[in-house]
């Protein structure tokens, strides 16, 4: 199979930053050289392959967009989105780990921390000397975050966590959580707080979740707290929103993904016009048969469009102006563009396409997994809806 090159029809590279362009050469070559001979048998195995934490360290990947003072890289948001295309080119899995670390443990930490908080995580989770996870979604209550019914109930010496959390990428090794509970200081929705939990606590325990048929290379466990004690100190002191901080650390997140997921469809796309140019059948390559032609048009026009999303969507979130409402269009638009364009690549594989040598497949059974979590497809359907109508349907 050919070397990826990259895949860009309107000349996007022209419009970034060389730092931009080194940013994601470094991390494009270092998928191509380290992770793509290892990630086959990864998600085989049903592994996350942990061995790659350190060079992914190594690379500055974790919290890239996070300041230098706390170990991180500091980068731009177009440069951060580019890391996570890359990623997600190799595997959502790894993505997510990525993700996962940088928007939704050492991002909150950073934005509703203390100073305290800060010092002791995030240059531990920039270096991966200790792991993060994010404990929102419960069994019972997805799409509805605010029906969550973890407490963390305050005593006169600190706090007691009870309660569960489900599909938790990286709990199973994960060092520390950032756990969202109710407290019932403030009623309802706005007694949600934040909680930077040591997964060491006594009753805190995690289990991987069995049964995957997607993101088969990636970490996912439920998360039980059992009369956890904390201290004082252990609440997010900024976290006093409610549902409004947890929700901005999943913006966080989702805008990686929009990036992602254009990262796994042109990993497709790259495999499959370099099959139709080498499998030869009825005496000419399939590239050469019009509807092969036409499903790698539709694919390349889907990831063009996706590109472009995202370019401009990270110029925005550089400059302060992106929205909540726009980060759901763009991730609802490319995550379904991206789930097309690996479900046809595998097609144009033929019988060749569900073997893991190739990767099309892979994608495509992963993207079913991006496409429902961070919100739904249908729930960002209906937060463009209210945008557009001013009425909630939910």
């Amino acid at each position: 199979m050919a070397r990826f090159e990259g895949i860009d029809f309107y000349d996007i590279d022209s419009l970034l930053s060389e730092e931009e362009r080194m940013v994601r050469d470094t991390v494009r070559a270092w998928v191509e050289d380290r992770l793509m001979p290892i990630i086959g048998d990864a998600y085989i195995g049903r592994q996350f392959p942990r061995e790659i934490i350190p060079e992914l360290a190594e690379l500055g990947v974790l919290g890239a967009n996070l300041p230098e003072k706390y170990g991180c890289a500091e980068l731009n948001n177009v440069a951060y989105g580019l890391i996570m295309q890359e990623l997600e080119r190799g595997d959502s899995g790894v993505r997510s780990f990525a993700s996962v670390q940088g928007a939704l443990v050492m991002y909150p930490i950073y934005a509703f921390g203390s100073e305290a908080h800060r010092e002791t995580w995030l240059p531990k989770l920039a270096s991966g000397e200790a792991i993060g996870c994010f404990g929102l979604t419960e069994p019972d209550y997805g799409s509805n975050p605010a029906g969550m019914i973890t407490t963390a109930k305050k005593t006169s010496d600190g706090w007691v966590l009870n309660g569960a959390k489900m599909w938790i990428t990286n709990g199973s090794m994960a060092d520390v959580a950032v756990v969202w509970a109710q407290t019932g200081e403030l009623g309802d929705v706005k007694g949600i707080r934040g909680f930077v939990v040591p997964t060491d606590s006594p009753g805190f325990s995690a289990k991987d979740q069995k049964g995957k048929l997607s993101l088969l290379a990636s970490d996912t466990s439920e998360l039980v707290f059992q009369d956890v004690e904390l201290p004082e100190d252990a609440v997010l002191p900024e976290s006093t929103g409610g549902l409004k901080h947890p929700l901005m650390c999943l913006t966080q997140a989702r805008y990686g993904i929009t990036w992602g997921a254009v990262g796994a469809a042109m990993a497709c796309l790259s495999e499959a016009v370099a099959y139709a140019k080498e499998r030869v059948m009825f005496d000419a390559p399939i590239g050469q048969k019009q509807i092969q032609q036409v499903r790698l048009a539709d694919m390349l026009t889907g990831i063009t469009q996706g590109q472009l999303l995202c370019y401009r969507l990270g110029r925005m979130k550089d400059e302060g102006t992106m929205t909540p409402q726009q980060v759901s269009l763009a991730k609802r638009a490319n995550v379904d563009m991206a789930t097309n364009v690996a479900r046809e690549a595998r097609r144009l594989l033929g019988g060749n396409g569900i073997l893991v040598e190739y990767h099309s497949m892979r994608h495509m059974a992963n993207l079913e997994s991006v496409y429902t979590y961070e919100g739904t497809h249908d729930i960002h359907s209906l937060v463009l809806g209210q945008a557009l109508t001013g009425l909630s349907a939910f």
